[in-house]
């Protein structure tokens, strides 16, 4: 592999199981690391990380990738990252602060964008302006609640500050880093990198400065590259516009081992928690420091005794964490941490009382003992290699691109100077593997090194405390008492023109002309889809999608959704979840999770409903039962798949509730992750029939009735009608009309086609006199606040307006990007101080949504919302500034997946009646959008008298909503 004059050469190596090629380079004058993937893809990816080690919880790292980001040298604009992200057709672009690194990695299909962004990022990276306005506004400042009034109180604000607060409302963010506090006493990770909200303030500008000049040097960097662009010519712009303005840096920044303790710990500590009772809030976990990261033989042990131990409900330690009256069932912190330079192995419970804390240590020891001595079923540790070689073949894409999940796989090595090519090439690691698990006491021997005779152990106890947050608020408020009461006239008069001057800078128009962009003249006219074809063995009913694969395939069952009861829908998620968490035919559910660990990668069900692309009300519905494995187990996974959905039991009352506990505790932990979303299904709910269905299965009145069956399910009666519930249930899915997806090499077509004959064919369907689906119809507005346990806010605004194939959905679609770009990002992130808003119109519903997210603020965000209509129909919206909306519509529908997920895509589309025409053809009328359709639209359909609101918050903090809300906790 050619390497340009400023870099040397050093070594390349080719993964089979991967087909890529992976090359290391060194720059010569710096001695910077670049290695580059070269794979047959035009999805580039390009990805520049630091070594960032902060010594404290001041979130100097976090705020630091944000404020570089705000401005460098060649580029003076205010805000050149989320400019740019309008001005490209990026397919990623993002910034990452993780423990103990930095990045920032885009990835871009057009040649013009990538080399684009590669500008941008490095002139951000390593020449960055750092205005301490920027600083003020991303990472934290004190101003007056009326800004301009001295008389008025002092109060914290800035992007990183509210992003934590709303972080750190999370209690699983809260339990990890007080277990990091204590399982690593002396290196960075006993720092939280992102900042705790009380430290976040004690962070200076100079601070920030000196971090800056010490850890944002190319010597203390790693490149990562992936696609088909010669590295040589990536080398040539990154030494042009960056690296040849550099020496080679004396300071080498590396975390060290951390020093281990000769005997474990224990450690009770509190999390804030406003609940009616705190009885049954309690966690337990157990932490292990285990070797290096960058030792791959090591880690890929590890991974192995991770899977053995804790993989599914047959797993001997989650099997006892499932099942033990101690808690409600296994922590989410259950498993391996291995991107640190030093691995932990984690298990724990949560549902529990402080009091148990000896009790489930004690048990878990005890089982690690009984597991050592009795060993394990040879059966489930091959079970479990298999799933690791499945993980390494697979390419994967579909939430983020796979050439830049293949640069994180190795990135953790490349920061901590191990070997990134080892990383990514674990199959020597495999082989060597499959030969150790030979030995019966192989996994017994890893047990007792790692976990039994390991003394660098810490159990940890987090209780619930209903007063902590009202201390917290107290001291700040004290604290910012304190500071008010010894400010000058002179210290108050300066807070009040930086407020003034932070404002005039938020205000101000750059020229963003400076900056490169692409134009729609640089808009592919074609895009290339995945081509099916009909299985002639299964009647018309099976399509077929030959696609690059590496070796696996890809089954789906569609079964039709029959007509339901609002409490049977309400159940689909539990049904849906049970069906292969359950047991099946003469299989127990403990023998059933090993068979399928031993035959497939995975085997779920979940349920899809969606609106008509030309009326919102009418639906149709489906329950989607998923599998993949090797195209070698094809024919004993079919034959799974049909004993699944013939002969699931729901006999197992016992696991059912455990289900139902995790599942409950599951989704009620992940709402301040994701309450935005949350908020806006709320908002949407009453507006069309399959936003309501979703809001009461996966929304926050499904929490809300999660909640309320968990806590029924102590009364035995009623978890035998549960039981009965999801039988009768079943019994109506199961004889459903069906249809069958098939996804793999060419090669395996006509054998799965056969496969899929032989054992289908005699199953069960009645496709006469079947009453499909159908949902009330709704288009009504509501006006709720959902309490919560929070520290921010999340808004949501909804209007009702058309589906796709209607003349204004695709300049609705638009207008959601303009109104974000434009007006939205000014308004609510950089001036109101959140960490996100957005638009954006779903067609599929027929609603045009405003969300804030981790947001400070209630009603001003809320008229802000209104306020962006009136925005847009003030002034004529500048031609180039819709381009660039339409450009960001384009990029998320041009946005490639894996080969496997862009053609369940494609498939899905074709199900619910929008066809690749019909799809082609939006895209063409988004092309097509102007100025004045959005003022016609915005003016048609963004009615203050249709707004239907629903806020996430909490008790205090929704106090400022007026009473005609409706107050609904979960």
């Amino acid at each position: 592999m050619q390497a340009h004059t400023s870099f040397k050469f050093n070594r390349c190596q080719w993964i089979q199981s991967l087909a890529v090629e992976v090359s290391e380079f060194e720059h010569i004058k710096t001695g910077a690391k670049h290695y580059h993937i070269h794979a047959d893809s035009d999805e580039n990816v390009f990805l520049v990380a630091l070594r960032t080690m902060p010594e404290d919880s001041s979130g100097v790292a976090h705020i630091l990738e944000h404020t570089v980001l705000c401005g460098s040298e060649r580029y003076p604009v205010r805000d050149p990252f989320f400019m740019m992200t309008r001005r490209s057709l990026n397919t990623f672009m993002n910034a990452f602060t993780s423990s103990d690194w930095t990045a920032y990695p885009f990835a871009s299909q057009n040649r013009k964008d990538y080399f684009n962004l590669l500008d941008v990022y490095l002139d951000a990276v390593f020449f960055s302006r750092l205005d301490p306005l920027d600083f003020a506004q991303e990472g934290h400042r004190m101003e007056f609640t009326e800004a301009s009034n001295p008389a008025s109180e002092l109060t914290y604000k800035g992007v990183v500050y509210n992003e934590m607060k709303g972080a750190m409302s999370s209690t699983v963010s809260t339990l990890w880093q007080s277990l990091s506090c204590y399982l690593f006493p002396q290196t960075t990770y006993h720092h939280n990198s992102g900042g705790e909200p009380g430290c976040i303030p004690d962070l200076s500008y100079e601070q920030l400065l000196s971090f800056y000049k010490s850890h944002y040097h190319p010597s203390n960097a790693v490149f990562m590259t992936f696609g088909n662009l010669p590295p040589s010519e990536l080398q040539e712009r990154m030494d042009t516009l960056a690296l040849s303005r550099f020496e080679r840096s004396g300071l080498q920044l590396q975390v060290k081992d951390e020093k281990r303790y000769f005997a474990p710990m224990c450690v009770e500590e509190a999390y804030a928690c406003d609940q009616p009772t705190l009885e049954g809030h309690t966690h337990h976990v157990m932490g292990w420091l285990l070797p290096r990261s960058i030792d791959t033989n090591a880690l890929m042990e590890a991974h192995l005794l991770t899977q053995v131990l804790l993989d599914n409900s047959s797993s001997p330690l989650r099997s006892v964490l499932e099942s033990s009256e101690l808690g409600s069932g296994p922590s989410p912190l259950c498993g391996l941490e291995d991107s640190n330079r030093e691995m932990s192995f984690l298990c724990g419970i949560e549902g529990s009382e402080p009091e148990r804390a000896e009790a489930f240590e004690n048990l878990v020891l005890t089982t690690l003992q009984q597991i050592a001595e009795q060993g394990v079923d040879p059966r489930m540790v091959e079970a479990q290699l298999h799933q690791l070689e499945l993980s390494q073949r697979e390419i994967t894409g579909d939430g983020m691109p796979f050439g830049l999940q293949l640069i994180l796989a190795g990135l953790s090595a490349g920061i901590h100077r191990g070997d990134p090519l080892e990383a990514l090439n674990i199959d020597p690691a495999l082989e060597a593997l499959r030969e150790k698990i030979k030995s019966p006491d192989f996994i017994p021997e890893l047990i007792h090194r790692w976990l039994l005779d390991n003394p660098h152990r810490v159990r940890l106890t987090l209780r619930p405390d209903a007063e902590l947050a009202e201390r917290r608020n107290a001291a700040e408020a004290a604290k910012l008492a304190s500071i008010k009461a010894g400010l000058s006239d002179a210290d108050a008069e300066a807070l009040v023109i930086q407020a003034q001057a932070l404002e005039a800078r938020q205000l101000q128009v750059d020229d963003d002309s400076i900056l490169p962009c692409v134009t729609l003249e640089d808009v592919p006219l074609a895009l290339n889809l995945p081509q099916s074809s009909s299985l002639p063995s299964l009647a018309g009913k099976g399509c077929w999608y030959s696609t690059g694969t590496n070796g696996l395939s890809y089954q789906q069952v569609i079964v039709g959704l029959p007509q339901l009861t609002e409490a049977q829908l309400a159940l689909l998620p539990l049904y849906s979840h049970c069906l292969t968490e359950l047991g099946c035919g003469e299989r127990d559910y403990k023998e059933n999770q090993a068979y399928q660990s031993e035959i497939s990668g995975s085997v779920s069900a979940s349920t899809s409903v969606r609106g008509a692309p030309d009326d919102e009300q009418q639906v149709t519905g489906y329950l989607v039962l998923s599998a993949k494995a090797l195209a070698v187990n094809q024919e004993k996974l079919t034959a799974l798949l049909a004993e699944t959905l013939t002969s699931a039991r729901f006999d197992e009352h016992k696991r059912i509730k455990e289900i139902v506990a995790q599942m409950r505790s599951r989704r009620v932990s992940g709402i301040t992750g994701r309450g935005h979303g949350l908020a806006m299904q709320a908002a949407c709910a009453a507006l069309s029939p399959a936003g309501n269905l979703a809001h009461i299965t996966t929304g926050l009145e499904g929490i809300r009735r999660l909640k309320a069956l968990d806590k029924a399910m102590g009364d035995e009666a009623a978890l035998l009608d549960l039981a009965q519930q999801l039988q009768t249930l079943h019994d109506l899915i199961r004889v459903a009309p069906r249809h069958f997806l098939l996804v793999g090499e060419a090669e395996f077509e006509a054998s799965m086609d056969k496969v899929c004959r032989q054992i289908w064919q005699g199953v069960p369907e009645q496709a006469e006199n079947f009453s499909a689906l159908q949902l009330p119809q709704t288009r009504e507005g509501v006006k709720q606040v959902w309490l919560v346990d929070t520290q921010v806010n999340f808004c949501a605004m909804a209007f009702p307006t058309v589906p796709t194939q209607h003349p204004d959905a695709a300049a609705l679609t638009v207008l959601g990007d303009y109104l974000r770009n434009g007006f939205l990002h000014r308004a609510i992130r950089e001036q109101g101080g959140a960490y996100g808003a957005g638009a954006g119109q779903d067609n599929g519903n027929a609603v045009f949504r405003f969300f804030s997210y981790r947001d400070p603020r209630l009603e001003a965000t809320l008229q802000d919302f209104l306020a962006a209509k009136d925005w847009v129909l003030n002034t004529l919206p500048e031609k180039a500034k819709v381009e660039e909306a339409i450009l960001g519509v384009v990029s998320s529908i041009d946005k490639p997946g894996s080969p496997a997920g862009e053609a369940k895509k494609d498939y899905h589309a074709n199900l619910f009646g929008r066809t690749q025409e019909e799809r082609l053809h939006f895209r063409q009328r988004i092309l097509t959008v102007t100025e004045e359709d959005l003022q016609r639209v915005a003016r048609t359909w963004l009615n203050p008298d249709k707004q239907s609101v629903a806020v996430v918050s909490s008790s205090k903090l929704s106090t400022e909503l007026s009473d005609d809300y409706q107050r609904i906790e979960i």
